[in-house]
C-alpha cells in the first residue's frame, strides 16, 4: 500500500507543478480514459458533471455562506453532503438539486451544524485517498466503479456496481483507519 500511496502524491505533485497547456491535454485525455472505463453511457457520464455544476452553482448562488454543500451525481443520482446553519437551508438545498434538469433522485446527506473546519476537510480528503489506494491494492473491482466521497469522516461509497462489488467496497472502507461510518449509495447491475 505504501508504493501506492507514494505513487498518487507524487502524480499529485507532479500535476501541480507543470505548466502550460500539458495539464489542460492531459485532463482531457484523462477525463476520456475515466469515461471509457465507466459503466454509465458518455451521455450520463457528461450529463453527471453538468447535474454537479449546475447543482452547486446554484446552491452557492442562493443560500451562499450559510450552507456547505457539495455536489456529487452517478447516474442523475444526486448526493448532498456537507453542513447547513438550519433544517430549511438544508431543505433548501435538496430542493435547489431536484430541480436541475435530469436529476432522477436527491440523497440529501447534509447535516444541520456550522460548517466544518479546514482541518477536517483536508482530513476527509486524505481519507479519501486512503480508501482509494486500498481499493486498488485489493485488486477486487475496478476503481472507476465505486466513487467515494468523505464528509466528517464519513464515507459515502456510489456507483454502478454488482452486489459483490459493492460488499467489498463496503469492508475495504469500513476497515479503513480514521473511517467513522460508511453509507452506500449504489445502483446494482446484478
Amino acid at each position: 500500500m505504501n508504493k501506492t500511496l507514494l505513487t498518487l502524491a507524487l502524480a499529485a505533485g507532479l500535476g501541480t507543478s507543470l505548466s502550460g497547456c500539458f495539464p489542460v491535454v492531459a485532463a482531457g485525455v484523462g477525463t476520456g480514459v475515466i469515461m471509457a472505463d465507466d459503466r454509465r453511457t458518455s451521455g450520463t457520464f457528461i450529463e453527471d458533471q453538468e447535474i454537479e455544476l449546475k447543482a452547486d452553482r446554484d446552491i452557492s448562488d442562493q443560500l451562499g455562506d450559510q450552507v456547505h454543500v457539495n455536489v456529487t451525481s452517478v447516474n442523475r443520482s444526486v448526493l448532498l453532503t456537507g453542513e447547513a446553519t438550519t433544517d430549511a437551508l438544508r431543505q433548501q438545498a435538496e430542493n435547489l438539486a431536484a430541480r436541475i434538469t435530469n436529476v432522477r433522485s436527491v440523497h440529501n446527506e447534509i447535516v444541520v451544524a456550522a460548517p466544518t473546519s479546514l482541518a477536517s476537510r483536508s482530513n476527509d480528503a486524505y481519507l479519501t485517498s486512503l480508501v482509494k489506494a486500498r481499493f486498488i491494492d485489493a485488486h477486487k473491482f475496478d476503481l472507476n466503479h465505486v466513487k467515494v466521497v468523505t464528509e466528517n469522516g464519513t464515507v459515502f461509497l456510489l456507483g454502478l456496481v454488482s452486489h459483490k462489488e459493492a460488499d467489498d467496497a463496503t469492508e475495504i472502507a469500513r476497515t479503513t483507519a480514521g473511517v467513522q461510518k460508511v453509507v452506500r449509495i449504489f445502483e446494482y447491475i446484478d
